[in-house]
């Protein structure tokens, strides 16, 4: 794989990895939210799921955010490694 391929490849990853962890932010939002609402409500069931679904859900976004956080840093990192700033200029010329 080029080099281009291969950071463009790197790229699409570090923003699937951004709208995985949006998404799970949301997830938690929408379970906020139901935790909230049955407090009025007390339905016994979610009283006892919720709270163990909000915590694996959190686990998970911690765990998204730390890959999130390293391949973004290795993005960056084989960028400047390999110059792909030039790389873009020079098929850009070439085109």
């Amino acid at each position: 794989m080029d080099k281009l391929k291969k950071f463009g490849l790197m790229e699409k990853i570090v923003h699937e990895l951004e709208d995985l962890k949006n998404s799970q932010q949301a997830i938690i939002a929408k379970l906020t939210k139901i935790e909230v609402d049955n407090i009025d409500l007390g339905d016994k069931r979610l009283e006892k799921d919720l709270p163990d679904m909000h915590q694996r859900v959190s686990e998970n976004l911690d765990t998204i955010a730390a890959i999130l956080e390293d391949f973004a840093n290795q993005t960056a990192s084989y960028s400047d490694s390999n110059n792909i700033a030039a790389l873009k200029e020079q098929e850009a010329l070439g085109k």
